[in-house]
């Protein structure tokens, strides 16, 4: 896993929605998500390949609020997210 993946899966993330923040922090799962603003917080000691399993750990978790709009993603957001999603476990009506 490289630092390319982790920077498209960043990108996906804010284009989600989410601020990702690394911070120094004693996290059981390695992060720390504040829900309700969906602010994750990513233990800034993990490798890279560490933090791209954190992100697909949250990035697993997404889904939209009823009432929310949908993101507006860049392409390769946008294939990135179509083909991670069945990997993630979200079915596409599950996303709405």
């Amino acid at each position: 896993m490289t630092k390319h993946t982790l920077k498209k899966l960043e990108t996906l993330a804010k284009e989600l929605g989410y601020k990702v923040r690394y911070e120094k922090g004693n996290f059981q799962s390695g992060y720390c998500l504040v829900e309700h603003q969906r602010v994750a917080i990513v233990n800034k000691f993990f490798d890279t390949e560490g933090r791209i399993n954190v992100l697909l750990d949250i990035l697993s978790q997404y889904r939209t609020s009823e009432g929310e709009r949908k993101p507006v993603l860049d392409d390769t957001s946008t294939k990135l997210w179509k083909d991670l999603r069945p990997f993630l476990g979200i079915k596409e009506d599950e996303e709405e």
